[in-house]
């Protein structure tokens, strides 16, 4: 009986002829395993076909879309989880979902590997490689494209003389890789980090164009609960649909192009382009909610632990006993981060919170005023300095250097 290896399998060139590879070189069953998790405009029968046509034993589609924005997002906007202050980890999310269900696929079948069409290069094959590892230590992982050391031109001659449905070409300018939470396009021109990025990359903020500023502003009211998004303009909506909705709404308006220089797990910097819409809009939403709801020294030592979060779901340890641990304590702080926000998209590619409410806020009008309301007691704030300041007093008098003794 031939061994089962279980691919995940996106339908482009490189999964296609990983499918046809692994099943000619390495002598495997393949089983391609593709998640819809939340890419545009893909058909997923039309990419089944192209498994079975490839060489595929059987293929295995998954809805991961309100599994992905509840159990992979959710935690992350908790986290207001930023890459560098930047990257809201669109890649570095669906990776650990689709790690998760690659090996559920390979114990349902009993294949004895999993593989990824990966390169031996980017993020994403520690993403999958180590997530893997976590989840299924003694399971096998095979990444096709480190090993048979084609060239891009070599695999689309590979899947011609294999008669491979695939829709590839040699003057194909970039890469990109989609998702619910945003966009990632690399590759092409953008690969010189001094060449402004053309207008053809985009899609989400394609519509008006960041350069455009002469559309009408449009407001939005982002409600949450706990922390996690529950409304839109006052209409109740599950995650996923205020994801897509602001995709749309904030995408129409230019907001959410991120132009970076990356730091790459593996020690390479990257010129990166991502379009995220709907992720910086929450994430800003969240964050300033967050600083009317969350105690002070809570606030700050949460804003002390988001870009460890951060960097450990980028360097591929979503399924990591420090992950799991900051995610709880991140779980706790949201108790009360409930109310509403709300955000201002354009003119141009502009976008920012001007307004926020809530019943858990700690900002109190009486306290923070200076009109007549003020209820704070003026004649505290003495004794409070003078011994909030003794530590420097006691120092001054005793070792502080003058110009005299310099």
């Amino acid at each position: 009986m031939r061994n089962k290896v279980v691919l995940a399998y996106s339908g482009g060139l490189d999964t296609s002829v990983a499918v046809h590879w692994l099943k000619e070189t390495k002598g495997y069953d393949v089983i391609a395993l593709s998640l819809d998790v939340g890419q545009a405009d893909t058909d997923f029968d039309a990419i089944s076909e192209r498994a079975i046509k490839a060489g595929a034993v059987d293929v295995v589609v998954v809805d991961a879309k309100e599994e992905m924005a509840n159990d992979y997002v959710r935690p992350s906007l908790a986290a207001n989880a930023l890459y560098e202050g930047k990257y809201p980890l669109v890649s570095a999310l669906s990776r650990p979902l689709i790690v998760s269900h690659l090996i559920k696929v390979a114990k349902q079948f009993s294949a004895s590997a999993i593989a990824h069409g990966c390169t031996g290069k980017g993020n994403d094959q520690v993403r999958f490689e180590v997530g893997a590892i976590a989840l299924d230590p003694d399971i096998d992982v095979i990444a096709p494209v480190r090993e048979w050391n084609m060239t891009r031109e070599d695999s689309i001659v590979y899947a011609k003389e294999n008669n491979l449905l695939i829709q590839a070409s040699k003057d194909r300018i970039y890469s990109i890789d989609e998702n619910l939470w945003g966009r990632a396009i690399e590759c092409g021109i953008l690969e010189d980090p001094w060449i402004k990025p053309p207008e053809d990359v985009f899609s989400y903020t394609g519509l008006l164009g960041a350069e455009d500023k002469s559309q009408e502003a449009r407001e939005v009211i982002i409600g949450f609960e706990h922390g996690v998004p529950s409304s839109l303009d006052g209409t109740k909506m599950s995650l996923l649909a205020i994801i897509n909705r602001l995709n749309i709404i904030a995408g129409s308006c230019g907001f959410g192009r991120i132009d970076m220089v990356e730091s790459r797990r593996v020690g390479i910097k990257s010129r990166e382009v991502y379009e995220c819409p709907a992720a910086l809009a929450l994430i800003a939403a969240h964050q300033d909610l967050e600083s009317f709801t969350l105690e002070r020294d809570v606030l700050h030592e949460k804003l002390r632990l988001e870009p460890r979060f951060a960097e450990l779901v980028y360097d591929g340890l979503w399924f990591s006993p420090l992950r799991e641990a900051l995610n709880a304590f991140m779980s706790a702080t949201q108790e009360y981060v409930t109310g509403e926000v709300k955000m201002q998209f354009g003119p141009g590619p502009a976008g920012k919170v001007i307004g926020r409410r809530s019943d858990k806020a700690l900002y109190d009008y009486n306290l923070a005023t200076y009109d007549e309301a003020d209820s704070f007691n003026h004649e505290d704030a003495e004794g409070f300095v003078r011994v909030f300041g003794l530590g420097i007093a006691t120092w001054a008098r005793r070792q502080r250097k003058t110009d005299n003794d310099k």
